[in-house]
Formats: structure tokens, sequence, C-alpha cells
């Protein structure tokens, strides 16, 4: 099994690229990469960023994908409409199954993104997802709704779940995930049971949940079993974390 993550790099290794990486290999599933941008930063602090040029992120997937069998993907950090308009037709190209981590803040607070983002995200690359994954700030952002407790995330996922089936993650509530999908037999809400965490060690979550559920899609495993899955595999990350969720593990060799 093969899986792709576009996304930009983090050189401190806990979130990115490098986290999906890790977490497509502790999975089982062979991971391929395509680089948006580099970034400046560490777990507490993003200090710039510097975006690859499109046309050399549409030559790196055309390349991966002339000799992988690929059928999952996931995005990151895409950092401005431009690379989303062009990452929207080579999945279309390739047909691929799409999680989208529509990345906009670092969990540090510095802006991974253009103000174009978002309304790129709604526009072009959400109608082609099979799933997204926004925590509650970046609900918010797509939506320009606010997001003060359970009820309003329930309504945020159903309003994305117009675009694609969406969960919008818990860690900011009381760490239950709410997962929206407009199915055939109506439209179905799920919580995710989960719990809040106290620790410092969460940089890289998000991609690490986003990266866990499309590794375990590859595999063949349902869209909800895979929620579930990467939920518990995350809060595993995050428990023995260091810089960076997968770090320590990944160190330790607990993965």
């Amino acid at each position: 099994m093969i899986a792709l993550s576009i996304a930009g790099f983090d050189p401190s290794g806990g979130a990115g690229i490098l986290a999906d990486v890790k977490t497509f290999q502790a999975l089982g599933v062979y991971p391929t990469a395509v680089i948006t941008a580099l970034t400046a930063q560490n777990v507490k602090h993003v200090g710039g960023v510097e975006p690859v040029d499109t046309d050399f992120v549409a030559k790196q997937i055309d390349l991966v994908m002339a000799e992988e069998d690929i059928q999952y993907a996931k995005t990151g950090m895409l950092y401005s409409g431009e690379m989303v308009e062009m990452v929207a037709r080579k999945v279309n190209e390739y047909q691929l199954k799409l999680v989208v981590d529509p990345v906009l803040v670092a969990g540090s607070g510095g802006t991974l993104s253009r103000d174009d983002l978002a309304r790129s995200i709604k526009k072009h690359l959400l109608p082609l997802a099979k799933l997204t994954t926004p925590n509650i700030h970046e609900a918010e952002v797509l939506t320009g709704l606010e997001i003060k407790n359970e009820e309003d995330a329930a309504n945020v996922a159903c309003e994305l779940g117009k675009l694609c089936p969406t969960v919008v993650t818990g860690g900011h509530l009381n760490g239950r995930d709410i997962f929206y999908e407009n199915s055939s037999n109506g439209n179905d809400i799920n919580f995710i049971e989960g719990e809040i965490i106290k620790t410092s060690n969460t940089h890289g979550s998000g991609c690490t949940y986003s990266s866990a559920i499309t590794a375990y899609m590859a595999m063949g495993i349902s869209m909800v079993e895979s929620l579930k899955k990467a939920s518990h595999f995350t809060k595993k990350a995050i428990e023995n974390g260091g810089h960076g969720t997968l770090n320590q593990m990944w160190r330790q060799n607990q993965l």
C-alpha cells in the first residue's frame, strides 16, 4: 500500500511532511511526499514560509504518479489559492481519493497561508475530497461561523458537509470529534469519543490525525472506523510525544 502527502516541510520534524511520512510508515503504508513550502519553525514559533513554485510542485506530483500506483492522498499546507487550484487539477487528473487537512495556521500560532487560501479550498478542493479534517479554528475560518460548543461544531460540520464529509476535531472543546456525512440514508452526525489530554505535546497532531486516516483508508478500512482508529493513534502519539506528537515515540521505537 502506498499513500501520498502533499504538504509543507517543518524542519523540527513534528508536523507537515515529516509527521505524515512517519505516520504512514508507522502504520505500514509506504510514504510518498510532495513538498509545497519550506518553513523556518520549531514547536513554538514560525519564523518564515517560502512557497515552492507551483509548476515545480506539479512536476513533483506528475513524476511520483508516473511510477507509483497511488489511490489515496492527503493535503496539508498548500499556502496559496494558486497552489490549491493546481492540486485540485491533479486530484482530478489522477482520480485520487483525497483527505484534506485545511492547514491555515500553525499550532504555535504562526500564519502558514495567504488570505485567499480558505476561499480556494472551499471552491476547488473540498468538492473533490473524500473527507476534510478541520480543527475548530480552521472550521470557523472556512465557514465564517463561530464555534463555542459542540452544537456549534455540529452545525459547522453540517455546513462543510454540503461540500464533502467533514470531521471537526474536538481538541479545542471536550475532546470529541464530530463527523458529518450527507449519505443516501440521510444526514448522519457521529460523535467520536475522545478526551482532553493535558499536555503541550500537540505540535503536529492535526497532521498525524489526517495522515493516519489516509493510511487506514488506504488499507480498505471504512471511513468511520478509520476516524476512530486515527483518533486512538493520535491520542497515543500525544501521550508519548516529545517535541511533536510523534517524535518521542519514533525515537523510542514505540510505534
